[in-house]
């Protein structure tokens, strides 16, 4: 049996039992079955409900049914069968449209049926309905649409389909419009390849419609009062996105192929010409202009995408006041990246997160049917690369990389829709890769029968002049822009060759053109971070304060009363009240808090409880949101359980913004190398590579208390080997009061750096973590902390130490009543702070030093260390070297541990 049997003989038992619905409540059945019921009466009021007239009804009724049927078959599978691929045939899906599946057959075809209303006709042949539905659904665009759960946007495309693009014909200026943008798009990729063969450029030449669709895409939007488009894409293209879309000068492009790039030691690293970004504003046809932005990226596929998305919703918080529809991401994918990539499906799934939506996601995927050298039937199990976006109902459409007007319908459509209903929608442009996957690369080597359909093939643009000329355009128009573009791009190459352009990054946008670049001596001392008395009562009394009639649980009633303690009475505040009264009189200040995270509103440990729930209603309540009507909101969010989409969201969110502090907290930090990918292609590398700095704090619960090899380790050792050219701040910290300026430092500093903090875990509660509130009303971050109990002329022996492993020491020093030993604490690890450490241990001149950790000796901090301490023979205590970060026996660990601590006082 076909799969459309089911289909084909109308069961009119079902029939009945619908239309018995429908009589009790209209609204329980489908909306084109109460169309077609409302039809059904009126022809039983006409003829009668009796008799031969009536027999007849039952037997147009089926009829109807039966047409309905074939109505709703092209409308899910006629993207199957669809017209969409520009060189050769597609797959056979085993999809049948022919009448004798639906109950129907050639005799029917002259045959009139009322619902061709549906599709938008009068009541008409099915030879006139037929003809329709191959025009719409089997031409060069695939709608696939029809699995969608909500009614409403089903009947929008219907209507989308059926009427607008069945009607679609742009108007001569519209046609010159794509035909110019495609043109650039040609001749730009032609161009370079003559004059700089064999240099890698990922050229978009098979897809060059992306240019007119992108330039669609932006002229919509502009036209729908978007304010500012945010694009993320790899490399293929790029080049012709950043000069036929974004302005990028070709005087610059050329320069960079030129190789006249002399960096001077602010330019740091950089990178190649195909991962930069670049941004403009745009002037489009509407009359209103649009800033566009495409982000530098790395030759990670899809890396790129959740930076793009948070980036995009800094903006949307931050300049439009959370209006989603005033800034819009577009994410360009390739085929096989988009499918493969597990990124894609976090972003995807964050789409409807309130933390994290954006309004709704445009999805452009340039699918050249080929992933470097591997088939599509070899990159993905599912039948469309695109059918990752099923998951949220995100409608696709799948366009003739060929038909530049079907190309730019498409992306008009993508834009109205993501306007309309704020959601994600899908472009899945069929194309091909004229060359292999580099200029110099061939493609015959794995793919010889489809590259030779490739060499004979002609460009999009050779395609659509043909198509005009057909439609009555006089093809010289398109004869005459060839030559003047080619005519242009010579002369600007010509300046480049005879005066070679000085290189430089673009300017920075003005927000962040008020930073500047950190050097050495920033580190010697850090800014006053401190706040008033009065800020502190202030964010006390609202942490401490519930609205009339909430009712948290008994646990919380109690932790608000020690919280209120702690404020107004002892005055000494523990790790979660610094960090709050941190975010408190930021907020105050006007900044944006933002965090998120794995169960950020509670704390993994339960310790942060930034948020009550009401026992009674389950309704939220902050303080941190009712410190003054003046005050900025906090952004806390619980994150769905993902490391690298998150992480990537909140660096996208803290490039939007340098006014803001925004923090990522994993569960535990061991748990960090989920997203390692963000850590070394932007966290450590983006301001040497690309000039963007980037302020993001990454909580990473650290320390070693028996609970096995995943729960133990954030990898420090990771960190501080990329530690260089002040590109972050790593720092592991004892003190309350320093957790609360290292914070606030975030955003005082001049610049921004990304800050890498090994967290603490038993330490939240540990009564020697707290601080006074002076410390809080005083001074400032503390890089080294010294032994407050030490006395210079006693001590042999310095222990240096981080983090947790302190109190370790502490506890045993105090125990033993030690008195020739010093515990010297570095706060911050890096930028190492020289000056400060060289400070402490001129008091202890002649004792030795130790460096102690819990860390395996192959792990931890030790070897980074003596980096900055060449001439030191700096002993190392830790545990054995191992391939595991930590032990999973609970004994082994105790005695590890005691073995450290005594050895520590014993070499």
């Amino acid at each position: 049996m076909d799969k459309y049997s089911y289909l084909s003989n109308a069961d009119v038992s079902y029939l009945d039992q619908l239309y018995q619905n429908y009589k009790s409540d209209p609204s329980s059945v489908d909306l084109t079955w109460q169309k077609f019921f409302e039809g059904y009466e009126f022809s039983q009021q006409r003829f009668g409900e009796n008799g031969s007239a009536g027999g007849a009804v039952d037997s147009q009724a089926i009829k109807e049914t039966q047409v309905r049927n074939l109505i709703f078959a092209y409308r899910s599978f006629g993207h199957l069968a669809s017209k969409t691929n520009p060189v050769r045939e597609r797959r056979n899906h085993n999809v049948h449209f022919d009448l004798k599946f639906f109950g129907l057959t050639e005799s029917d075809l002259d045959a009139e049926f009322d619902v061709a209303t549906e599709i938008g006709m009068n009541r008409t042949s099915l030879r006139n309905i037929v003809d329709k539905l191959k025009q719409v659904y089997l031409g060069p665009i695939g709608f696939e649409y029809n699995y969608i759960r909500n009614d409403e946007i089903r009947q929008w495309f219907f209507n989308k389909c059926e009427n607008e693009y069945y009607n679609h014909n742009p108007n001569l200026e519209e046609k010159k419009r794509i035909l110019s943008k495609l043109n650039e798009a040609v001749v730009f990729e032609n161009f370079l390849h003559t004059k700089f063969l064999g240099q890698k450029r990922f050229s978009l030449e098979g897809g060059e419609n992306t240019i007119p669709g992108l330039q669609a895409i932006i002229n919509k939007a502009a036209e729908l009062d978007v304010k500012e488009v945010v694009i993320g894409m790899a490399h293929r293209g790029r080049l012709n996105v950043l000069s036929n879309i974004l302005g990028k000068t070709y005087e610059q492009i050329f320069t960079e192929f030129e190789g006249n790039v002399n960096p001077d030691a602010t330019m740091g690293d950089g990178d190649v010409k195909y991962h930069l970004g670049y941004a403009s504003r745009i002037d489009t046809p509407s009359g209103k202009k649009i800033y566009v932005k495409l982000t530098p990226n790395p030759s990670h596929l899809e890396a790129v995408d959740p930076l793009v998305l948070g980036y995009t919703r800094g903006q949307i918080d931050d300049e439009f006041g959370g209006d989603l529809k005033k800034a819009m991401a577009i994410l360009i994918h390739g085929d096989a990246a988009v499918a493969g990539q597990g990124i894609v499906y976090e972003v995807v799934q964050m789409s409807g997160l309130p933390g994290y939506t954006t309004g709704g996601t445009v999805h452009f995927v340039i699918n050249n049917q080929v992933g470097f050298t591997t088939d599509y039937d070899d990159a993905r199990t599912a039948i469309y690369c695109t059918d990752v976006s099923k998951i949220i109902d995100a409608p696709v459409l799948h366009v003739n990389g060929d038909d530049a007007e079907a190309v730019t319908f498409a992306s008009n459509l993508a834009v109205e829709y993501r306007q309309k209903f704020g959601k994600d929608i899908f472009i899945d442009l069929l194309c091909y890769r004229r060359h292999g996957h580099n200029e110099s690369d061939e493609p015959k080597f794995t793919q010889p029968k489809l590259y030779n359909i490739i060499a004979k093939h002609p460009n999009p643009r050779e395609v659509y002049v043909k198509k005009l000329a057909n439609s009555g355009v006089d093809a010289a128009l398109a004869e005459e822009m060839d030559k003047n573009f080619r005519n242009q791009l010579q002369d600007r190459l010509n300046e480049v060759k005879q005066k070679p352009l000085p290189y430089k990054f673009q300017e920075s946008e003005e927000e962040w053109a008020s930073m500047r670049k950190a050097v050495n001596e920033d580190f010697d001392q850090s800014p006053d971070t401190s706040i008033a008395q009065a800020m502190v009562e202030k964010v006390g009394k609202a942490l401490t304060t519930i609205p009339d009639g909430f009712k948290p649980i008994k646990q919380i009633e109690k932790l608000l009363k020690d919280r209120k303690a702690s404020f107004f009475e002892e005055k000494q505040l523990g790790w979660a009240e610094a960090e709050l009264l941190a975010f408190g009189s930021l907020l105050a200040e006007k900044c944006i808090v933002r965090m998120s995270g794995q169960d950020v509103k509670r704390g993994t440990f339960s310790h942060r409880h930034a948020y009550f729930w009401d026992i009674n209603t389950n309704q939220s309540y902050s303080g941190l949101n009712n410190i003054s009507p003046e005050q900025s909101k906090l952004h806390l969010y619980n994150s769905l359980l993902s490391e690298f989409g998150v992480m990537g969201f909140e660096y996208g969110y803290s490039m939007a913004t340098p006014h803001a502090l925004v923090l990522w907290e994993a569960q535990f930090g061991d748990f960090v190398n989920g997203a390692q990918v963000i850590i070394d292609q932007f966290i450590t590398s983006a301001e040497s590579k690309w000039q963007r700095q980037n302020g993001l704090v990454l909580l990473l619960p650290h320390g070693y208390e028996g609970q096995g090899p995943e729960h133990s380790s954030a990898k420090p050792e990771r960190f501080l080997q990329q530690a260089a050219e002040l590109n972050m701040v790593v720092a592991n910290l004892t003190s309350a009061a320093n957790y609360f300026h290292l914070l606030r430092r975030q955003v005082k500093w001049e610049f921004r750096k990304p800050c890498i903090v090994f967290s603490p875990k038993s330490l939240l509660r540990h009564p020697a973590v707290v601080s006074p509130v002076k410390e809080f009303t005083e001074g400032r971050f503390v890089e080294v902390l010294d032994d407050p109990n030490a006395n210079a002329k006693d001590i042999k022996r310095v222990v240096l130490c981080s983090g947790k492993v302190f109190f370790d020491l502490q506890e045993h020093q105090q125990k033993k009543k030690i008195k020739n030993t010093a515990l010297v604490r570095l706060e911050q690890l890096y930028p190492f702070p020289k000056k400060q450490l060289d400070t402490v241990l001129k008091k202890y001149k002649n004792a030795e030093l130790i460096w102690a950790q819990e860390e395996p000796h192959n792990m931890g901090y030790r070897a980074y260390v003596q980096r900055f301490m060449p001439d030191v023979d700096l002993k190392l205590v830790a545990r054995k070297s191992s391939a595991s970060p930590a032990t999973g026996y609970s004994k082994v660990h105790k005695a590890e541990q005691e073995k450290i601590i005594n050895l520590a006082f014993e070499i």
